[in-house]
């Protein structure tokens, strides 16, 4: 491999989501610099970001209790009686 040159990069976090992660890298024996050099070589080499990246809503065991939720108030189970609140015209 060719001798490459270095250059700098700025990259905004939030103050909380640095200091965590320099502590949480900081136990593995490495900086911030060097945790994001791992992060960018492993995508290179992989061609994608190297881990799932996911909204937990859309995990399948929430999907089934939405999909279970919808059944039971199509089918006129588990409805709950809420007041109404009359709201004056301002």
């Amino acid at each position: 491999m060719a001798q490459s040159q270095t250059i700098n990069v700025t990259i905004r976090l939030d103050r909380d989501i640095k200091e965590n992660a320099e502590r949480l890298f900081g136990d593995f024996g490495m900086n911030l610099s060097t945790a994001f050099n791992i992060f960018v070589r492993q995508s290179l080499r992989q061609g994608k970001i190297p881990f799932e990246i996911f909204d937990p809503f859309y995990s399948t065991k929430n999907q089934t209790e939405l999909n279970s939720r919808i059944a039971d108030i199509e089918a006129g189970k588990n409805l709950s009686a809420h007041e109404l609140i009359e709201v004056e015209d301002e």
